[in-house]
């Protein structure tokens, strides 16, 4: 089954032959005719045509091949004044070599660097400043390059692909390449080695497939590999794969196809073809017998993952494989919560399957208890696989699967970047952008003894990999000892891919140096609404939107964390109360109502945060008012079980443990005492404390949902494909939710600091430092005034990624993955913050260059960069209200703050009125670089690098409490030296030993 990107239902048309797939011409049929043997002047030729039919749900698009090798994918669609374009590269990191891995990840990172007529860093500013947002992404088997703008900006946005596929390489110097390596590395330490289980992947993927196999290393590579790597090897590695002709372009949004194939024609159509690229083919592998290997991390729950070798994505067994994972480890009626989460045995357990272009894996995964056993829960986790065998798979397990694979493919098409992620999916993996019609067919044909089938081919009596994450400190074993070590004897190394490349540019007849004109923005129509206030208080507001048959709302009843104000010593409360919410109602266990949700495809669930309790509710337009039942038993009528609430608190409480295995999070509960002090709940995780928790009560949960759950309080916002009149129909429920007498709390004044100072939490070890810098504004968000006008002076400093503070960091030195700044009002004032997760060896580094960026800002901007945050933020609009949570949250501010819709109109006067003077007069009101917290989160070899920048520094604990100097040290002994060791001097006179390789 295609997890990577869901796809719609229905059959589609096919209107023209796909003559590379087919041997003999389909039936004509009417809109047919000559089309399939249309070739353009230009030498494209359009292979498919797609079309949609009146009650199917289908992704239209025509689909075309240039001489060079291009398949290009048009997809028509004016629902919104958008665009999105795709580049997908048929290369992954299963295309590079022993020794040599990264590459094609690393390269993802260089395509962003600028090319011969694209300046260096102008790709996102580019972008950016047309209204747009962009991004790539690399896996095992495709890299891809991806822009959503305004359809007026569509042009641009294919000359800025274009360029990059063909005129690359002249603009790759060694000073990009040595930033982006450092970037790399950066992202590699804060997703894998500074996150807790981040080489988990790692170590299952070595130990899962033959040495050599392109499975055997982790797509984001190693930093010994980056390290080895060189310019010429990144220019190789463009050269044999980066050719048109293992791309395809996918175009989708309010264009018109034939004036897509010319600018396609234009900017792609001189770009030389590159070498021939076959399909890549791997045996399964084979397991012997039981392979057990072990780690140690910086965890609180030890891990125990089990994973079985499968079959790749489009496999006919893809897909009852994934049911088959559903059923023993997905959702509450699944065999390992009944065995392991639902007694207790395990904080979370779950199972998935996951195919890949080269293979597939069956994996479980569980978390146990702090100083629990992984053998007891191996053992567990095996005689739930045998109980699968006794149990069987019912009727009502395939609906229920069936039911939510199709509301997920439903709700893919909210966005036109969905739709496109889709089609250029489908092409690059299996040469048919209309698979969809396939996984279809598979889904309805999906029978009870497919799920059996593979479950006695894959893993009945099969053996794993198993994986046991333990933590540092100790006090738990491995589920058994590692008996499997790296085979290396059978590997062969591959032929030469590079040998003879030559880089050849495109010969063109016009100017690639003149950027695109554009025309005048496109007309971005609010939604239009409709809203009445029930009579006991509860505020509606909706707007119809026929896109899909689906349905989003958002209940949201205002209080939250902040109702915790006046009982401080029950902080916690709001959000255990949420959790209990989405089990049992009166009607209902925890597993039944899980399940009718599963039999409909939808979703109710509750959460609370900071200021706010909220339900969101996801639903097909015909099982609307199943759903709505399910929201009334799930709203008003809770079941509060004793043994939920048993499990569930001890849950938070772990959770609540846990904070201190992520440096994050420690920086973010370390700033928040710092920024609202201890009078203000604020200042206390959402989660609460370990001591507040532990003293929470059933009692106390049901009368803070009696109290503070009403509907005067709370407002409900739906989009979808349902008018008023019928919604009215299926909420009459709501007419009987009591009104209540509640108070929210009123802000609290923040510590304001007297000067600026750094406050530093050891965390032994760290790859990176946690670094946040700010303070406690008093504007509470305002759609038009102060603080609108705020956000709007830090775009050039923080928010956009061409930003002062993110290019500094990140593109000019290398410190950091991504460094940002903004401000966090909501009803309450919120602060101003900068933050990001930098390199170890850059933490003082980088706290110098935020302060030089915040003290500096104040002076003033540049012309050009108040004509990027005009052009940049005017021209964002169309992006805003496309998907369904996108306009339920626009709603959801209209009715929090009490805004009329027009003030969408307001910020863009604002906005166009807006003088470097404006900026510069509030970046003085509202940057006091000379009183801001520092909060920085690393190894303490890090902190005398940061007391010499001349700041007061205050070491605090875990809880935030001050932590008291130790005597010095006594000076190390002398060093002893032999042959194999070199002594190396590091800043501050510390030594240093190294092993050299023999």
């Amino acid at each position: 089954m295609n997890l990577r990107f869901l796809s719609t239902l229905g059959l589609a048309l096919i209107t023209t032959a796909s003559f590379a797939q087919q041997k003999k011409p389909a039936t004509k049929a009417p809109a047919a005719k000559t089309a399939a043997l249309m070739t353009t002047p230009g030498g494209t030729k359009l292979v498919e045509k797609v079309t949609k039919q009146p009650g199917q749900l289908v992704i239209p698009y025509e689909k075309y091949v240039l001489p060079n090798g291009l398949t290009l994918i048009v997809s028509e669609d004016h629902s919104d004044p958008l665009v999105h374009v795709d580049v997908t590269y048929h290369v992954g990191s299963a295309r590079e070599q022993i020794g040599k891995s990264g590459f094609a990840h690393f390269f993802e990172h260089m395509m962003f660097q600028g090319s011969d007529h694209v300046g260096d860093q102008q790709h996102f500013k580019l972008v950016t400043a047309a209204g747009g947002s962009l991004n790539g992404s690399t896996n095992e088997d495709r890299t891809n390059y991806y822009e959503t703008l305004p359809s007026n900006q569509l042009e641009t946005g294919l000359w800025l692909e274009a360029d990059r596929m063909g005129f690359l390489l002249d603009a790759v110097s060694q000073k990009k390449f040595e930033i982006q390596r450092s970037t790399v590395k950066n992202e590699r330490g804060q997703r894998v080695d500074n996150a807790p289980y981040g080489q988990s992947g790692e170590i299952i993927g070595r130990t899962l497939y033959p040495y050599g196999h392109p499975y055997s290393w982790s797509v984001i590579g190693s930093l010994e590999d980056l390290d080895r790597s060189n310019v010429d090897d990144l220019k190789n590695f463009f050269l044999r794969w980066y050719g048109p002709n293992n791309a395809t372009l996918t175009v989708g949004g309010d264009v018109k196809p034939a004036e897509v194939v010319k600018m396609v024609e234009k900017y792609f159509g001189p770009i030389k073809r590159g070498p021939a690229v076959a399909k890549a083919k791997y045996a399964a592998p084979v397991l012997p017998t039981d392979r057990y290997v072990s780690y140690s991390d910086n965890i609180r729950f030890p891990m125990l993952q089990m994973v079985f070798p499968t079959v790749p994505e489009g496999h006919p067994d893809d897909l009852p494989l994934t049911a088959l994972a559903q059923l023993l480890g997905s959702g509450k009626n699944s065999l390992l919560y009944k065995n392991l989460v639902k007694n207790q045995k395990a904080v979370q357990a779950q199972s998935y399957q996951r195919g890949s272009e080269l293979g597939g894996q069956l994996t479980f995964v569980a978390l146990a208890f702090p100083g629990k056993g992984l053998d007891s829960l191996e053992t567990t986790v095996r005689n739930t696989i045998a109980e699968f065998e006794k149990r069987g798979v019912s009727d009502e397990d395939l609906q229920r699967f069936k039911a939510q694979v199709e509301a997920q493919r439903v709700n893919s098409l909210a966005s036109v970047s969905g739709k496109v992620s889709q089609l250029a999916a489908n092409q690059t993996y299996f040469g048919n952008p209309n698979y969809i019609t396939v996984e279809s067919k598979e889904l309805k044909a999906l029978t009870k003894a497919d799920v059996q089938r593979v479950y006695e081919k894959y893993l009945k009596g099969k053996h794993a990999v198993i994986l046991s994450v333990i933590p540092k400190t100790g006090g738990v074993a491995a589920a058994k000892p590692d008996n499997f070590t790296l085979d290396k004897s059978g590997y062969t190394a591959p032929k030469d891919e590079y040998a003879g490349l030559k880089y050849v540019k495109a010969t063109d007849s016009f100017d690639r140096n003149k950027q695109p004109a554009s025309s005048g923005n496109p007309v971005v129509k609010v939604p239009v609404l409709y809203q009445e206030t029930l009579a006991n208080g509860l505020k509606v507001v909706g707007t119809r939107n026929t896109e899909i048959p689906a349905v989003t709302m958002r209940l949201t009843i205002r209080g939250g964390h902040r109702l915790e104000q006046a009982m401080p010593e029950k902080a916690g409360i709001a959000q255990l109360t949420a959790s209990l919410l989405n089990e049992g109602s009166e009607k209902y266990t925890g597993e039944q109502f899980s399940a009718a949700l599963e039999k409909l495809g939808s979703r109710v669930s509750v959460s609370a945060d900071d200021n706010e309790t909220v339900v969101n509710v996801q639903t097909l337009t015909a099982n609307l008012p199943a759903t709505m039942a399910l929201l009334e038993q799930r709203l008003l009528h809770p079941r509060f079980d004793a043994q939920d609430f048993a499990r569930l608190k001890k849950q938070q409480l772990e959770g609540i443990g846990n904070f201190a295995t992520q440096p994050g999070v420690i920086a973010d509960l370390t700033y928040n005492r710092l920024l609202y002090g201890t009078s203000n709940i604020a200042g206390t995780a959402v989660a609460g404390t370990a001591a507040s928790v532990g003293s929470l009560t059933l009692d106390d949960v049901k009368a803070f949902y009696n109290k503070y759950y009403a509907p005067n309080v709370s407002y409900l916002v739906v989009v979808g494909d349902v008018d008023q009149k019928t919604l009215d129909s299926q909420l009459g429920f709501l007419n009987n939710w009591a009104k209540k007498d509640v108070t929210i709390p009123t802000d609290v004044t923040g510590v304001q600091p007297d000067k600026t100072t750094i406050y530093f939490v050891n965390k032994p070890g760290a790859a990176q430092s946690e670094i946040r810098v700010g303070y406690l504004t008093t504007m509470p968000y305002d759609a038009t005034g102060p603080y609108y006008q705020a956000t709007l002076a830090n775009y050039v400093l923080g928010t956009a990624f061409n930003s002062r503070i993110n290019l500094n960091l990140r593109e000019n030195k290398g410190y950091t993955y991504g460094a940002r700044s903004g401000y966090g009002s909501t009803r309450y004032a919120g602060p101003f913050t900068a933050s990001a997760g930098v390199r170890a060896d850059a933490t003082a580094a980088s706290v110098k260059e935020f302060m030089n960026e915040i003290t500096n800002y104040p002076n003033g901007i540049s012309d050009e960069e108040l004509a990027f945050t005009k052009s940049s933020i005017g021209q964002s609009d169309a992006l805003r209200y496309e998907t369904g949570p996108q306009k339920a949250g626009f709603l959801a501010r209209l009715v929090e703050y009490n805004l009329e819709p027009s003030y969408v109109q307001q910020q863009s006067d604002i906005l166009k009125k807006l003088t470097k003077e404006d900026v510069q007069a509030s970046a003085k009101k509202n940057l006091p670089a000379d009183k801001m917290y520092i909060v920085v989160v690393g190894d303490e070899k890090q902190l005398p690098s940061l007391q010499a920048l001349g700041y007061p520094v205050v070491q605090l604990d875990l809880e935030g409490k001050p932590v008291v100097a130790a005597a010095p040290a006594p000076a190390p002994a002398a060093p002893v030296v032999d042959d194999k060791t070199k002594i190396k001097t590091e800043d501050g006179g510390k030594l240093k030993t190294k092993t050299k390789k023999s």
